[in-house]
């Protein structure tokens, strides 16, 4: 066997935090449409309502009237609601990731939830998919099963840059004022880009992050750099992307021997089988080793498929 189901208690703990984890995701998100705050500013004899936001710019809502008396008593109930409520999914948080370390719920490389987390954090995860070997973690962990560790080790993670949405990515990088780097670097300081593969960030332990391109069409931007900092990281080319830039998505949470939590947006099932046999069979230049491994990891999706433990 490839694989093991989980047992029983880890696969409900699992189910369990997984609950926990999206809900205090989403209200995560509703709760930075309350940043900042709002107050009353006296100018002369009149008074107006302003509105500030995270970064202490501030925006003049009106004069106060009953209208806008009623937008600041909203906004002061709203956020004090979802705050509230945001502290108590924390401490669930907190206490889910303990048990899922004591049931060693997960096995996810904790630099990869890092990266994930980093990403979100940044507003930015929409943008990139987790392409090759890490994908297994995702269908694993939809499946309830643990894949033999000798189909799963890998020391990079390959994410897939959507070139389609090149437009709005730049304009949210240029919004947020960061590069990819620094991003990178929230979930680990040491990245710095690998000498020579400008594609590549690597850290001190020698991780690497692998950020690939569909080839260039169309109006796709190229050559591409993340941002303009001349340190930032350039994604590359790579033979077939395209396959995988188009394909139907796949999430599911994934979860490290920590027991912290991401959520892991890759390629569907049915088209990683694909893929996997392409780079096996018709793959140019492909080392003998990593055909057998992409056939295997084939192999053993496509079993899982089959059995009706993944949907594709």
């Amino acid at each position: 066997m490839d694989y093991l189901p989980l047992p029983d208690s880890a696969a409900r703990q699992f189910i369990d935090s997984i609950t926990i984890f999206e809900e205090y995701q989403r209200t995560r998100k509703q709760a930075s449409q309350y940043a900042g705050g709002m107050y009353w500013k006296a100018q002369g004899p009149y008074e107006y309502l302003v509105k500030t936001q995270r970064d202490n710019s501030q925006e003049r809502i009106g004069p106060r009237n009953e209208q806008t008396e009623g937008v600041y008593k909203e906004f002061t109930s709203r956020k004090t609601a979802v705050e509230d409520r945001l502290k108590t999914l924390r401490a669930a948080l907190t206490d889910a990731q303990r048990l899922n370390k004591a049931l060693k719920v997960g096995r996810t490389p904790a630099m990869v939830i890092d990266i994930l987390q980093a990403l979100e954090d940044a507003g930015l995860a929409e943008h990139f998919t987790v392409v090759g070997t890490h994908s297994l973690y995702a269908y694993e962990s939809a499946a309830g099963v643990r894949i033999v560790q000798g189909a799963l080790a890998t020391q990079d993670v390959d994410l897939l840059w959507d070139a389609r949405r090149s437009v709005r990515f730049i304009t949210e990088m240029e919004r947020s004022d960061v590069s990819m780097l620094q991003v990178l670097q929230r979930a680990d300081s040491t990245f710095q880009r690998k000498e020579g593969q400008n594609e590549t960030a690597i850290n001190a332990k020698g991780f690497e992050v692998d950020f690939l391109r569909r080839m260039a069409e169309g109006d796709d931007p190229h050559p591409f750099r993340f941002s303009s900092d001349e340190d930032d990281l350039w994604p590359v080319q790579a033979v077939r992307a395209s396959v995988l830039t188009t394909a139907p998505r796949f999430e599911h949470v994934v979860a490290s021997a920590t027991g912290r939590m991401a959520m892991m947006r890759t390629i569907a099932p049915a088209t990683f089988v694909k893929f996997k046999r392409w780079m096996a069979e018709k793959a140019p230049a492909r080392e003998p080793l990593k055909r057998n491994r992409d056939r295997r990891q084939a192999d053993i999706v496509r079993g899982l498929l089959d059995q009706g433990m993944l949907v594709s």
